[in-house]
């Protein structure tokens, strides 16, 4: 294999991972996207929870009232 030979194959090669990354790298935007929509939700599940929990005395139980003998 001549040095032609191997400069050729050294150029795909950095062609190929090139390739490689640019997909990589989309994929990971998409991923970064899908994150950040998932954490909205759970922003808007726990806001949503918490109101409800408000609205119905906090969700605790109720207070028991000792009584003295």
């Amino acid at each position: 294999m001549g040095v032609a030979d191997k400069m050729w194959d050294a150029v795909t090669t950095v062609i190929k991972m090139n390739d490689k990354v640019e997909r990589m790298a989309a994929t990971i935007i998409t991923q970064q996207q899908k994150i950040e929509n998932l954490t909205e939700r759970v922003i808007r599940l726990e806001t949503a929870l918490e109101i409800g929990l408000a609205r119905s005395g906090g969700g605790k139980p109720p207070r028991r009232i000792k009584h003295q003998e």
